[in-house]
């Protein structure tokens, strides 16, 4: 694992967590809602995974850039997600019934991979122990 990089290290120690979480809620969903509750958590799945792998990948590109541009490109980027995001549940929740795909397992499955994802991206960052060059003393 160390010869990963730093948004490896991280995509992993996000993606175990949220993985399991995810498939908690496929098997949850799926017993009490049926089939329109696994369609609810595959979509929350799908959404929440492209959201924080999108994250991940602008920062893996911004690794050398000045900090200037590492703010415009994450705002950027924060700003494109926000509005793709918008736009795929509006067209979600609009063309699909309630018999199809389950609004409420689709928001608590969202909810808790997205909390699994934060909370496994913390703890890989965490454990990762990056040092910080000083400034030079005149």
């Amino acid at each position: 694992m160390s010869n990963l990089s730093v948004e490896m290290k991280l995509w992993r120690g996000a993606l175990i967590p949220s993985s399991v979480v995810g498939i908690l809620g496929l098997i949850l969903a799926t017993l009490l809602r049926g089939q329109s509750g696994l369609i609810g958590a595959l979509f929350a799945q799908f959404i929440v995974l492209i959201f924080f792998a999108i994250h991940l990948i602008v920062s893996k590109f911004s690794n050398n850039l000045e900090p200037m541009m590492v703010m415009v490109l994450a705002m950027t980027s924060y700003f494109a997600k926000v509005l793709t995001m918008g736009v795929f549940l509006l067209v979600l929740m609009k063309n699909t019934n309630r018999e199809f795909l389950d609004r409420q397992s689709f928001a608590i499955v969202a909810i808790a991979i997205t909390m699994a994802w934060l909370a496994g991206e913390i703890r890989a960052f965490l454990k990762l122990r990056l040092t910080m060059p000083l400034p030079k003393r005149d």
